[in-house]
C-alpha cells in the first residue's frame, strides 16, 4: 500500500529517476548504507527514523539516524546491507521488491561513502517494533506534512578550528532534532517524492568531503 498522497505513477516516477543510481552504486564497494523507509502510520506518510544507543562505542552514538550499519563482505550489495541492517536493528523484514532504489551516496565526516537505500515499508505501527536495546534507544516517525513545513526546516553553522566551515539542514520540533548526514538524507528523499513542494534551503549542503 502507498502512503497518502503517493500514487502508483508516483511510486513508477521515483524508481524511474533512482534508476540510473540504483544501476551504477548497487554494487560499488561502501563503508554503510543505510534504509530510507517510507510509511504508513495510522493513514499519514511518514519517514522512520531511529535513535541509537548511547551504549555503542564511537562517535554516533545517541544519534538521529535511518536504520543500516557498515557493509559486511557477506552482503550481497547495498540494498542488501541496509535491509539486513533494519532487521537486525528493528526486526522489521522488508522484501527487495519494496525498493525504489539509491538515493545520492554520501559522505561522512570521515570521508566514508554511506549509501541511503529507500524502501516503501507499507502500514506501520512504531511501537510494534522491537528494536534491538544494544543499537537502538528509541523509534519514531516524523510525517512528510511535518518535515516539509517550513518552521520546522532549520540550518546549522559548523566552525573547524574556530572558523566557519560548512553549513548543514535540521528538522526540528520533532521528538528528537534530525541533523547532519540523516538530515541531509531526509533533504533527498523529500525532493524525490514531492517535487515542486519541497524547497531545501540548503540544495548544496554536504558533509565536508562529501
Amino acid at each position: 500500500m502507498l502512503p497518502d498522497g503517493l500514487s502508483a505513477e508516483d511510486e513508477q516516477r521515483c524508481r524511474r529517476l533512482l534508476a540510473d543510481a540504483t544501476a551504477r552504486y548497487r554494487t560499488r564497494p561502501a563503508a554503510a548504507a543505510v534504509l530510507v523507509p517510507l510509511c504508513l502510520v495510522r493513514g499519514v506518510p511518514a519517514l522512520l527514523y531511529t535513535l541509537r544507543s548511547s551504549r555503542l562505542a564511537g562517535k554516533h552514538k545517541g544519534d538521529v539516524s535511518f536504520p543500516g550499519g557498515k557493509c559486511d563482505p557477506a552482503d550481497h550489495d547495498v540494498v542488501h546491507t541496509a535491509l539486513r541492517e533494519t532487521w537486525e536493528e528493528l526486526g522489521l523484514a522488508v522484501p527487495e521488491e519494496q525498493v525504489w532504489g539509491i538515493l545520492r551516496p554520501l559522505q561522512d565526516r570521515e570521508k566514508a561513502t554511506v549509501v541511503p537505500v529507500l524502501a516503501n515499508v507499507g502500514p506501520l505501527d512504531p511501537q510494534g517494533l522491537r528494536p534491538n536495546p544494544e543499537e537502538v534507544d528509541e523509534v519514531f516517525v516524523l510525517p512528510l506534512a511535518h518535515l516539509l513545513q517550513a518552521q520546522n526546516q532549520g540550518y546549522t553553522n559548523f566552525c573547524v578550528g574556530g572558523r566557519f566551515s560548512y553549513t548543514l539542514p535540521v528538522f526540528l520540533h520533532g521528538p528528537h532534532r534530525v541533523w547532519g548526514l540523516t538530515a541531509v538524507v531526509t533533504e533527498l528523499a523529500l525532493q524525490l517524492l514531492t517535487p515542486g513542494t519541497f524547497q531545501p534551503r540548503l540544495a548544496s549542503a554536504k558533509l565536508p568531503g562529501g
